[in-house]
C-alpha cells in the first residue's frame, strides 16, 4: 500500500474508532435531555429579562400620588406670570394631603403636557399662607378648587371637586377658544378646607360653589 493512502486508511479508521466509542455516541434520549435542558435555560432567561423590564419600567414610571402632584407643582406657571403672558389660565387650590387632588394629579399631567402651550397650568397651596388673599378672594372651603381666567388674566368661571378627565378636557377647551364653558357647573368629591384666616369675600369672586359666573 502507497504511503500516502497508508495514511488516508489510518485517519479513517481513527475517525471510525472515535465515532463508535461509548464516550462519543449520542443516543436520542441523551440528545432529548440536552434540548430540554436548553429550553429550560432559555425560559428561564427570558423569565429574568422580562422582570428585569417590568422593575425598570416601574421604577422610573411610578410615582406615589404626592409625587405626582409636587412634580406638577413645581412645573407650574408662577401667577404673577400667568395673569400677564396673554395666555388663559387654569389656577388650581390644592394640598398635598388632598386625596381628591392626589386622584386628579395623572390626569392634570397629562392635560398639562395636551395643553400647556396654550394655556397656563398654576397650583396654589392652600397650606402656604402666602395665598390666603386668593384664597379669601375665591371663597376656597373645599379642594381642589380651579379657576378658569381669560387670556386677559380675568377669572371668568370656578369649579370645585374632583373632576372626570373629559369634563375637564372640555372645559379647557373651551376656555382656549374663548367660549363659554360647557360643564362648568359640575361639581365633585372635595377635600373640605378650613382657611386659617377668615376674610370677607372680594366683590371680584367669580363663583358661587359651581355655579359660572360671566365677569
Amino acid at each position: 500500500m502507497n504511503p500516502p493512502l497508508q495514511n488516508v486508511t489510518s485517519s479513517y479508521e481513527k475517525y471510525q474508532m472515535a465515532v463508535n466509542s461509548p464516550e462519543s455516541t449520542v443516543t436520542p434520549q441523551n440528545q432529548s435531555e440536552s434540548n430540554a435542558g436548553t429550553r429550560i435555560r432559555n425560559f428561564l432567561i427570558a423569565l429574568v429579562a422580562i422582570a428585569l423590564t417590568v422593575s425598570l419600567f416601574l421604577g422610573f414610571r411610578t410615582e406615589t400620588p404626592t409625587g405626582v402632584l409636587e412634580a406638577l407643582a413645581a412645573e407650574a406657571t408662577p401667577l404673577e406670570v400667568a395673569i400677564s403672558n396673554g395666555k388663559p389660565t387654569l389656577m388650581e387650590f390644592y394640598a398635598d394631603w388632598c386625596t381628591s387632588c392626589q386622584a386628579m394629579a395623572p390626569d392634570m399631567v397629562e392635560l398639562k403636557q395636551q395643553y400647556g402651550d396654550k394655556l397656563n397650568f398654576v397650583m396654589l397651596n392652600v397650606d402656604n399662607t402666602k395665598w390666603l388673599p386668593e384664597i379669601s378672594r375665591y371663597r376656597v372651603d373645599g379642594i381642589p378648587d380651579f379657576v378658569f381666567m381669560n387670556n386677559q388674566g380675568v377669572a371668568i368661571a370656578q369649579s370645585i371637586g374632583e373632576q372626570p378627565r373629559p369634563v375637564m378636557t372640555a372645559n379647557l377647551e373651551a376656555l382656549i377658544a374663548e367660549q363659554p364653558l360647557p360643564y362648568i357647573q359640575s361639581a365633585g368629591q372635595i377635600s373640605p378646607f378650613q382657611p386659617p384666616v377668615t376674610e370677607k369675600s372680594s366683590s371680584e369672586d367669580p363663583r358661587s360653589h359651581g355655579s359660572q359666573v360671566q365677569q
